[in-house]
């Protein structure tokens, strides 16, 4: 196959480096019949994974079946067309079951397709404005620990198909939904649980027996066959939703009244922050396996667009699934076009196998989830969090809980505030000053300044205190180093600060040394700032810490240079 080339010019703009699909960046690196193959081969392995998990996905939500199966085709579709990331996998996600299901109670199908679509435009709003670069600031202990929560929630909903259980209402909140369930268990149906199990055990059996056979798909597929011939009296797709149709249906706009939008909006907004979380991450996952460095914004974009577009369809929430994009992986994938090939074998199957669906029991892909919410905590990580310190177990325990048991989208928040509180605590510890510099020998010299710089009179000038500041003077270290730089005695002429160790300064800790410098010049005290970076230093002009509150040097020795030729504070009166 030929190779499509694209000179570079030497004045792309910025946008388009953000802003370019990785699939035009395949092509224009050269694409060959053999990455066709291997594209053709990585999207038949995950289109096989994706067709009983896309499914179990929607019905666990409280869709039908066949709106899991939109959403991969028309989302995986677009997410591996537009996606700044080479490998990435869109589709439904586990992570999204308790928001679409809270949604779909609340509002309905069409609240649910039209919170879908405005979360896409969210999506591509954020993307444009290039707001995804702050997405990977969310700590790690807080997506370990909503991801387990996720887990939990999704084996909790697939306890009543594991069962059988008959319930006229099953509640959403989990305490609540685990009473009812007890309170139903006379309804137990012997034949789903033994349907389940043997789903599981034929998924587990085969990836330790035949790690690179189709597990899920084998045994849906096998599950469904013993339905049908042995006549089991199990709730199948057929029995509940009467099959799924043999194509995609017609596109259309959701209803785009004023009262319907601000009704979902918070359901929208909900979807496209765990929808941005959600696609980074599994991006982030994907990088770390292939060494590649994917656009966030880009990726971003195209989530909103495969948002959209999967509304457009009947579909709901999409997003980067990283089960799915690590079998891309491992299964030999070259680029997007493996992505966009899952999507038409999907859509293949649906077509081919449409009237196959309705023998697919209920329980067996209730034991197919309940195998993903297994998967989908992470064991050793939690372990690791656990002896990093109390921090991160209380970010990780705290994120957990409020996941479970209060809302997914709240979790995420708190985490975050958490973890930015525990980094602030560490940060201002690792801020500190050093008091009375001019006053130690030279063999004691900091190594920052060169050994001999100052001399015998420098060392015992009573005249001049000297502080060195090192870490970043911010909010969180301002007034514990504030309360050392203002300890100094009237008997003092001149006070220098070093802040050539200083790497950030914000506007409190530029606030701080505006107030300390007044109260000096009250006190008849010349302040000096040295070492400054030009970040710095243009925070501190900012502030107005200009002549004749302060004075600037480069260095203690010219400061100290300066104030023997007349540069104290007497004289700057």
């Amino acid at each position: 196959m030929a190779t499509i080339a694209t000179p570079p010019a030497d004045d792309t703009p910025r946008f388009a480096e953000l802003f370019t699909p990785k699939l035009w960046t395949v092509l224009r690196e050269g694409y060959a019949l053999r990455h066709l193959r291997a594209d053709a081969v990585a999207g038949l392995t995950v289109a096989i994974v994706a067709l009983p998990l896309s499914m179990a996905l929607a019905i666990a939500s409280g869709a039908r079946p066949d709106q899991g199966l939109y959403t991969a085709i028309v989302g995986g579709f677009l997410v591996s067309l537009l996606g700044g990331s080479r490998f990435q996998i869109g589709g439904p996600a586990g992570a999204f079951i308790v928001l679409v299901s809270a949604t779909l109670a609340q509002h309905g199908m069409d609240g649910l397709i039209l919170a879908t679509f405005l979360s896409g435009l969210m999506l591509a709003a954020i993307g444009l404005l290039r707001l995804g670069t702050f997405v990977k600031f969310v700590p790690y202990p807080v997506t370990v620990g909503f991801t387990a929560g996720i887990a939990v929630i999704i084996f909790a909903s697939q306890i009543r198909e594991v069962l059988g259980l008959a319930l006229d209402r099953e509640p959403g909140e989990l305490v609540e939904k685990l009473i009812v369930l007890w309170q139903a268990r006379a309804s137990l149906s012997p034949a789903a649980t033994w349907v389940a199990a043997a789903t599981v055990a034929v998924i587990l059996v085969l990836r330790a027996w035949r790690p690179h056979w189709p597990g899920m798909l084998i045994a849906v597929g096998a599950a469904a066959a013993a339905t049908a011939l042995l006549d089991l009296e199990v709730q199948t797709i057929g029995s509940k939703f009467g099959g799924i149709p043999a194509g995609l249906p017609v596109p259309s706009l959701p209803d785009l009244s004023l009262d319907k939008i601000m009704a979902v909006m918070p359901s929208a907004v909900s979807f496209a922050l765990l929808g941005a979380i959600e696609s980074l991450l599994s991006a982030v996952v994907a990088d770390g396996m292939t060494g590649r460095r994917h656009r966030a914004n880009c990726e971003l974009l195209a989530q909103g667009a495969a948002n959209v577009g999967s509304a457009l369809f009947g579909g709901f929430c999409v997003t980067g699934t990283i089960a799915r994009t690590a079998t891309n992986i491992r299964s030999g994938a070259h680029g997007p076009v493996a992505g966009m090939l899952h999507a038409l074998f999907l859509l293949l199957f649906m077509l081919v196998a449409a009237p196959l669906a309705v023998h697919v029991p209920l329980a067996a892909l209730a034991g197919v989830l309940a195998v993903v919410a297994w998967n989908m905590v992470e064991r050793p990580a939690i372990a690791v969090l656990l002896r990093s310190g109390w921090g991160e177990a209380i970010v990780l325990g705290t994120t957990f809980l409020l996941t479970v048991f209060l809302g997914v989208t709240q979790a995420i928040v708190v985490g975050f505030a958490l973890g930015g509180v525990l980094f602030i605590h560490r940060a201002s510890r690792s801020t500190a000053v050093a008091a009375d510099i001019a006053r130690i020998g030279r063999d004691q010299a900091d190594s920052s300044h060169p050994r001999g710089a100052y001399d015998e009179r420098t060392m015992a000038d009573p005249d001049v205190v000297v502080y060195r500041i090192t870490g970043a003077l911010f909010f969180g270290a301002a007034a514990s180093i504030g309360s050392v730089l203002e300890r100094i005695h009237d008997r003092h002429k001149a006070l220098i600060v070093d802040f050539s160790a200083v790497p950030f300064l914000d506007s409190t800790g530029a606030n701080m040394i505006e107030g300390l410098a007044r109260k000096l010049r009250r006190r008849g005290v010349g302040l000096w700032l040295t070492g400054a970076s030009r970040g710095v230093r243009r925070v501190f002009l900012t502030h107005g810490l200009r002549k004749p509150l302060v004075r600037y040097a480069a260095g203690v020795e010219g400061a100290l240079a300066a104030f023997r030729a007349g540069g104290t504070a007497a004289k700057a009166r």
